[in-house]
Parts: structure tokens; sequence; C-alpha cells
């Protein structure tokens, strides 16, 4: 077990944003809920946040982060990459595979698991590579990967696109044995060769190499009959395009074991912005048109995107002050998703902090297969929990965020909401909006695991 971290009374929180009430936690578990947890028995000596005006949430999952160690850690490394996940309210992320080496061994993926226990801000989950080194020419040691201490769940190729329908057919084959899950960047690599910007209006203004929306669906389409096919799971990466969700929601009426992510810049961003050639708006997928970010809207709120993932892809600022056609695609997230959700899906309402929860925490930790996060906030289960305070604005300055990365496209905008407290497991990773200390396994905890 893991040791003591204390004990913390937090006191009149709206739970998921409705009622206000009183959280008792110790020993890294909820001890109490409701009116009798200041009087439990252990809350004697427990340390008391106030949290009036607060709303708690579980810790939030995220599906989909780049931590860049090992091999480029002038980009980002696991220690800073977690401690952004916890400033921005997160407990658990999946950590993409395309680091260098490759996260395509069990060798490299326990190195990333290791790292993240000891740095102790976040829950780290390495994802796996479905193909040795991203080649998409064999598959990887995904048995390998899924039997090692990471028990390695989620396997992508992100950043390109399993696009042979053979290999992802084996893929997906693959994984049904442990129960684990493709995470496909729905790309057709034919269509998009040289592709800058989304192909629409706007790129053909521009006079810029258009990336069509039909090199992202039609990968969804045959990959959600390559899953029904074979009866495993899929899920997609980034969906960034309205005929997507249509796919999407047409396999899920079926019955096809599909999920599916959105990133928080697909919910805000269109690709007007483009329009200024600043590349921190240069992203893969790229951004869409007003439509499809209605779409995307919609898809999150009625269920058929089933969660929002990061995408967090930080650069060395070599890599993105550059001119357009030489700079990096990807953009920060950790430090802003809890923000952008809110204003583009609660403040419009069209989700509740119950929804938000779902669409942050439980869905994800479902897809990752990783029990101890995205439960209820009740007696008895592991204590992730965080504190948000809705009503706060921030003006977004990446010079001052935890991430390495100042890629951020949301630079010099006002979001709502901060999230003031973080706990993972029990403990306080962040109190009062800032960094505390981290988790810390005890030695017969750390022994056990191992």
């Amino acid at each position: 077990m893991a040791e003591n971290n204390g004990t913390y009374l937090i006191r009149g929180a709206a739970i998921l944003g409705r009622d206000a009430e009183d959280l008792l936690i110790r020993d890294g578990v909820i001890a109490a809920r409701g009116a009798g947890a200041a009087t439990h028995e252990d809350a004697q000596g427990a340390t008391v946040i106030e949290a009036a005006g607060l709303v708690a949430l579980p810790g939030m999952v995220d599906v989909h982060t780049h931590l860049r160690e090992p091999g480029r850690e002038d980009a980002e490394t696991v220690e800073t990459g977690t401690r952004a996940a916890a400033l921005g309210g997160f407990t658990a992320v999946h950590a993409m595979a395309n680091s260098n080496p490759v996260a395509d061994t069990a060798g490299v993926v326990e190195q990333v698991h290791s790292l993240g226990r000891a740095a102790g801000w976040v829950d780290v989950r390495p994802v796996g590579a479905v193909t040795v080194g991203l080649a998409g020419e064999q598959l990887a040691e995904l048995g390998a990967m899924a039997d090692s201490r990471a028990q390695v769940r989620m396997f992508s190729d992100d950043g390109i696109c399993v696009h042979d329908p053979v290999l992802m057919r084996r893929a997906l084959e693959y994984v049904k044995a442990f129960d684990g899950v493709v995470a496909q960047h729905a790309q057709e690599p034919r269509l998009t060769a040289g592709a800058q910007m989304n192909e629409g209006n706007v790129s053909a203004v521009l006079g810029l190499t258009g990336w069509p929306a039909v090199a992202e669906e039609s990968i969804i389409a045959r990959d959600v009959l390559l899953a029904q096919h074979v009866d495993s799971r899929l899920h997609v990466c980034h969906v960034s395009t309205a005929g997507s969700v249509e796919i999407i929601r047409w396999a899920k009426e079926r019955g096809i074991n599909v999920t599916a992510e959105v990133t928080p810049h697909h919910l805000l961003l269109t690709d007007d912005l483009v329009r200024s050639y600043n590349p921190v708006y240069k992203v893969n997928p790229p951004l869409r048109t007003d439509a499809d970010v209605q779409a995307l809207r919609a898809g999150l709120a009625d269920g058929t995107i089933d969660v929002v993932g990061t995408d967090h892809a930080p650069h060395p600022s070599e890599h993105k002050e550059c001119e357009w056609a030489q700079a990096a695609m990807g953009m920060t997230g950790l430090e802003t998703a809890l923000s952008v959700v809110q204003h583009a899906m609660i403040e419009t309402g069209l989700m509740t902090w119950a929804d938000f929860a779902r669409v942050t925490s439980t869905a994800a930790a479902r897809i990752g297969r990783l029990a101890d996060q995205g439960r209820p906030l009740e007696a008895g289960e592991p204590a992730n929990v965080i504190l948000v305070d809705p009503a706060a604005r921030w003006t977004v300055d990446p010079s001052t965020m935890a991430t390495m990365g100042r890629n951020s496209p949301f630079a010099g905008l006002e979001l709502p909401g901060k999230v003031v407290a973080t706990f993972y497991k029990g403990h306080p990773t962040v109190l009062d909006g800032t960094l505390n200390t981290p988790y810390r396994e005890s030695a017969a905890s750390a022994a056990g695991a191992s």
C-alpha cells in the first residue's frame, strides 16, 4: 500500500457541479462524503480546504500526450510534461510512442513508465507503437509490451497512419488477446503528401497545399469495418471533420466497438487563423472550418465522440518560430485543456460539469483500462480528485507554463476556469493553483509494483 499521504477535508465543494458537499480524503482514498465527512473518525487532524464555489471532479485522464522522452528532451521531459499535466488537472496521461528510440519494445515502455513513477506528478501510461520504428512494415512487440511492468493496453503509431490494411487488421486481431486497443492516426498518406493546412477556401486563397477531409474520413471508414470484421477495439485519434463524426456515429449505431477523441484546439480554432501565417496554428490534423468545429462540439455532446484528448505536442522554439512550410506540426495543451473545454462546451450550454467528467476522465480511463482513474467521488474510491474554480478568468501566457513548449495556440486569449487543487492518489500535487510536491510511494509499495 502507498504511504500515508495525509488527511484532507474538502469542505463545501460542488460535486460534479451539483450540490455542495464535504469530501474526506485519507490514505489515498475517499474516506467519506457528505454530511458525516467532517465528523468522521478519520477527520481528526485533517487539513481543511475551504472549497465553497469550487467544483469537485475526478482527476482528468489524457489519452493522447507527447512527453518526448526518451531522446527529445529539448522539447519536453517526463518531469516537465507531468508537472504541466498536474497543473492542468490531470491525474493520468498516456504517453505516445513517437520518442527516440520509438516505444516499440518492452524496454522502452518500461523506461517511460519508470520515469513517470519517479516524477510522481501523475500516472504515466506508455502507449506502445503498433509497428517497429513507426515504419508501418511489421508489428512491434505488442505482447511483450502488454506483459511488461508498464502493462501497455493502448498501441498507436500516432503521427503516422497505419495505412496498410493487412497490417492494421493483424494489429486489431493481436490486441484482442489482452483487451488492448489500437489508436489510429487516421490519415491516408497519399492524399496528404506535402499538405500544409486544411483543403478549402482559405488554402486556395493562401496558395498552400490542402489537406482534404477525405484523407481522414476514408481511413476511419476502413478501420471501423476492420474492427467490426475481427471484433476488436478501435480508437480514433483527434477527429477533426464533420464527415468523420458521421462515420463514427454510423459505426456506433451498428454496434462496432469504436471510440474517438477530439482535441481542445479542434473544438475552438478554425483554419481562418492560418491567414496570419503564424506557425503556432500548424497542426496535424489541421485546423478545419467553423462547420467542422460545430459538428465536433455536437458529436462530443451527444456521445458520438467519447473523450477529449489534448494531443499535447511541445516543440523547441526554433521548430515553430520559423517560416510556415518548415515549421513542425503540433500545439501544447495540457495546461489549457480544462479551460478550453469549459469555454467551448459548458459555457455554450452543450454540456454540464458531469458531462465534462465523463469526456475528460471516466470514458478516458475506460478506454485505457485504468482501473483506479475516472472513478466516482464516493467513499472507498481512489482519491484522484481535482478542484476547479469555474468563475476564474485568466489570460494564457505560455512563458509561465510548466511545459517546456511555448507553442500554445491560445496565447493571449482570456479563458475561464482554473485548477485550484489536484489530488493524485490522495496526495495534493497542486494546491492553491500552484505545484505542491509529487506523490511518493513507500518502499514496500514500489517493490510490490515492480
